[in-house]
């Protein structure tokens, strides 16, 4: 347990050391902790041996993995502010359909790539896995998007449509995800199970936000029973980390697998929360939650910083299909955003900047990969460690080009880029 304690403590210092110097090069927050995450990982200090200095192993690493599930929940619960009716009223048919559309784009575009690499060389990657790839391409994080948007204070027309583009390219990414793996895995096993390959997703969204909405309910009234703020504010983080240990259970009914997601599940408890309870109260306790999880969520990037594994960069052919599927994606995300954009009339900003600032990828995808690794025994080695690739340029350059992009918006003032 020491150990545990002096490596969240020197985790955390060396993500606030590093925040400062990546600042001097003009670079978001986010950057450093992931940055720093990498220095005391087990690829580098780690490589010491030295108990609390770095993080040793991987399995180290693991340790801490509550802590990130936490922290995504707080990440997902404040993303449901976005979703209040009264602001779905200006965006929300706009960013439905984008969400959608720009996700089904960069899966289209991922999957001919890597078709085509397929046809070049069908001994370095299957059907399966390209299949499996150009649903993980769908994946946003929604987290290194907020700690930007959080830093600099962005406030704007393509901030507005960000977020809950976001959350709903999530959503729309678990049904992509779950049936592409159903005919991945028909095509490598033969094995054909329309139950699972189209009942297990949908039941996964619609569970996962019915949860919520109980849950958003239930906090909302509980609220009214206590006045002091540190109690209320104590009520807040109950709720979200009960309903990320929620999401950590899954059940089977007549043969279909029943997974809960904890994104939807915590987004849809702060959206409820926020709809159901009055304008100011909520949006106050959702600014205090913001700046009581940002420990947290600094954790959360350093973590993921440890967890990225640099020997991939040894291996010839997940370079050069990591390399395909980053930019086959980018121009998926960029170009679908920016033709629905387009249609829906949006702000020029918004067309020309939001498929951008779609780009970093992290846990979500993370997670996909490591439910392909199980499904899918002969591909899934690959799969996974495409996707760390793909994360780990991403999560490094990703928070970079979305503060630029709100920079050249104008949704970051020359007064809070500082």
């Amino acid at each position: 347990m020491e150990g545990v304690l002096l490596s969240i403590s020197i985790a955390l210092t060396t993500g606030l050391i590093m925040s400062r110097i990546v600042k001097k090069l003009g670079l978001p927050a986010v950057t450093g902790y992931l940055v720093g995450g990498v220095l005391i990982g087990p690829y580098l200090l780690g490589r010491l041996g030295i108990e609390g200095i770095g993080f040793t192993s991987m399995t180290k690493v693991e340790e801490l993995k509550v802590i990130s599930e936490v922290a995504l929940g707080f990440i997902a619960f404040l993303i449901g502010n976005e979703f209040r009716v009264s602001q779905l009223k200006k965006t929300g048919k706009q960013a439905l359909v984008i969400g959608i559309l720009q996700a089904l784009a960069a899966t289209f575009v991922v999957d001919v790539v890597l078709l085509g690499l397929h046809f070049a060389m069908p001994d370095k990657i299957s059907i399966s896995a390209v299949l499996t790839l150009g649903a993980i391409a769908t994946a946003t994080a929604p987290a290194a998007t907020l700690m930007v948007i959080n830093q600099y204070k962005a406030k704007g027309k393509l901030t507005d449509i960000l977020l809950p583009v976001v959350a709903i390219d999530d959503a729309v990414g678990l049904i992509i995800f779950a049936i592409s793996l159903g005919v991945a895995k028909v095509i490598s096993s033969g094995e054909y199970n329309l139950m699972t390959i189209i009942l297990e997703p949908l039941l996964e969204i619609i569970v996962s936000l019915a949860i919520g909405a109980i849950l958003g309910t239930i906090l909302t009234k509980a609220e009214k029973y206590f006045k002091s703020r540190s109690k209320r504010m104590s009520i807040v983080v109950t709720a979200v980390i009960m309903a990320v240990a929620i999401s950590m259970y899954s059940f089977t009914i007549g043969g279909i697998t029943i997974t809960i997601s904890s994104l939807l599940l915590c987004m849809m408890l702060g959206t409820a929360f926020c709809n159901e309870s009055e304008y100011e109260f909520s949006n106050n306790l959702m600014e205090r939650t913001n700046r009581w999880s940002t420990p947290l969520v600094i954790l959360f990037f350093i973590i993921s910083g440890a967890e990225l594994q640099l020997d991939i960069f040894t291996n010839l052919t997940i370079v050069l299909i990591g390399i395909a599927f980053i930019i086959a994606r980018s121009i998926g995300k960029y170009y679908g955003a920016y033709f629905s954009a387009k249609a829906f009339k949006c702000d020029k900003c918004v067309q020309k900047y939001l498929g951008i600032t779609l780009l970093p990828q992290a846990g979500v995808a993370l997670g996909m990969s490591i439910k392909a690794q199980e499904v899918l025994a002969g591909d899934g080695e690959l799969i996974k460690n495409i996707t760390l690739f793909a994360i780990l340029i991403y999560e490094l350059v990703g928070p970079y080009l979305t503060k630029q992009c709100l920079i050249k918006s104008g949704d970051i003032t020359p007064i809070n880029n500082k």
